[in-house]
């Protein structure tokens, strides 16, 4: 089960964000629980999240794990970009383009067209 922008409440993103228990492999889990420990307005690298698990090698696998993220964007995965600034994918509703809008409304700027 998806939840779609309207199901996840306004700011309810995040950590203070309810949502039906996880279910996927025990990596998958830690990736997605820091994912939610990123603050509105702040974006993470798929590599800094690799590193803050324990999984410093971990990069693509995190991608991978993010790609799986049954909750966007609940579970903030819009919040992490690749390392060269790029926005990478994002597995909600509108791809990549939901993700880009969901970061400008948290005041994300880029600097370029990502």
């Amino acid at each position: 089960m998806k939840l779609g922008m309207r199901q996840c409440g306004g700011d309810r993103i995040g950590s203070e964000a309810e949502h039906p228990p996880f279910e996927g492999t025990a990596f998958q889990v830690k990736v997605w629980n820091a994912m939610k420990e990123i603050p509105r307005g702040e974006i993470r690298t798929y590599t800094q999240i690799a590193v803050q698990i324990g999984h410093p090698n971990s990069a693509r696998a995190v991608a991978n794990a993010c790609g799986q993220n049954p909750y966007p964007p609940v579970v903030p995965c819009h919040r992490v970009v690749r390392s060269d600034g790029s926005l990478g994918g994002y597995s909600g509703e509108g791809g990549v383009e939901t993700k880009r809008r969901l970061l400008r409304e948290e005041g994300v700027e880029f600097s370029t067209p990502s």
